[in-house]
């Protein structure tokens, strides 16, 4: 058996895979991956066929040790202690480790929180952070304790959100952005020197689980904050609005600096609709919408949209009730 020190991952989300993967080429002159835990396969797709998560699958193509445990507990636990595991790696594992699980590593368990924390604790930090307007966002390595990601933080790594930026293209910045901020405090977690500071309790938000409904608009709301909901909440729940009886869905926006909608129009009217996007009256300034899609279409830019959906001026798009993110 290696000398080197034995780790384990835990993670269940395409978001951890960049992360495993360095620890299992990239780091392997430093530290042995004795096993990764991750959520069990599940039934997908139309044949409702057993498959993997992303990290699962990653795993399996590296060759590591692969656990699938319904719900990790005191066998697991024994498991880390027999197989000697010095620390736990942990990224969207989807699971509440409880005590005597965390009791096991010798030097314990860190967590890669997609947020710069203490802003967004919770479940939703990536798409919270776009669709509240962030202009910066980041990944936080900490360490885990019982109460929700209120762990002492060791280090950060920040990426910026573009105005473009959706929660996708985001979840994608901060995936990659977990390998730089463990190549740097590797060696410091594992000699046990590395330091954790305390967390400022006064600067906290939490966000909560996302919904469906989470993306009707409002579109008296100000042209930015409609941006940001419509960028942060793409894929998932996705954004949308109603004209007549038809629903649209609606993808990637801007808000048009200091435009101003015409008086006479009411806020959800159009103003223009045309090879750009479609200009949109907010309650303070012009939202674009750059992308549409209508029942049973495809996604598409709003020129081809419009070729098919006419969208003339004053057509008024009917939207609900903006619930808080940040709870």
């Amino acid at each position: 058996m290696s000398d080197l020190p034995r780790v384990v991952f835990m993670g269940s989300d395409a978001i951890a895979v960049p992360v495993l993967r360095y620890l299992a080429v990239e780091a392997a002159d430093k530290v042995v991956v004795a096993g990764v835990f991750s959520q069990p396969d599940r039934p997908k797709g139309r044949g409702k066929h057993l498959q993997p998560n992303p990290l699962a699958a990653a795993a399996r193509e590296l060759g590591l040790p692969l656990l699938q445990p319904e719900k990790p507990g005191a066998d697991e636990a024994e498991w880390l202690e027999e197989q000697g595991v010095r620390l736990v790696f942990v990224m969207a594992y989807g699971h509440l480790l409880r005590k005597r699980l965390l009791a096991a590593p010798a030097l314990g368990y860190v967590n890669f929180h997609a947020s710069l924390l203490p802003k967004f604790r919770g479940a939703s930090p990536v798409e919270t952070a776009v669709a509240c307007g962030e202009a910066e966002t980041g990944v936080s390595l900490m360490r885990i304790v019982p109460k929700m990601d209120a762990g002492p933080v060791l280090d950060t790594e920040a990426v910026a959100v573009e105005p473009l930026d959706t929660g996708a293209s985001v979840r994608e910045k901060l995936s990659a952005a977990t390998v730089p901020l463990l190549a740097r405090n590797l060696d410091a977690l594992l000699s046990g020197r590395a330091v954790f500071n305390e967390q400022d309790e006064s600067a906290v938000t939490y966000c909560r689980k996302l919904e469906k409904t989470d993306g009707q608009l409002d579109f008296t709301a100000p042209a930015h904050v409609l941006a940001s909901r419509i960028n942060g909440l793409d894929p998932w729940p996705g954004c949308f609005c109603e004209v007549g009886e038809t629903r649209l869905k609606v993808r990637q926006a801007l808000a048009l600096g200091s435009a101003v909608a015409p008086e006479h129009l009411a806020p959800g009217s159009v103003i223009e609709a045309g090879r750009e996007g479609v200009d949109i009256a907010t309650g303070n300034g012009v939202l674009r919408i750059l992308q549409l899609q209508r029942p049973g279409g495809k996604m598409l830019p709003a020129r081809d949209f419009l070729s098919g959906f006419d969208l003339p001026e004053g057509t008024r798009l009917e939207g609900g009730e903006m619930r808080e993110l940040l709870v």
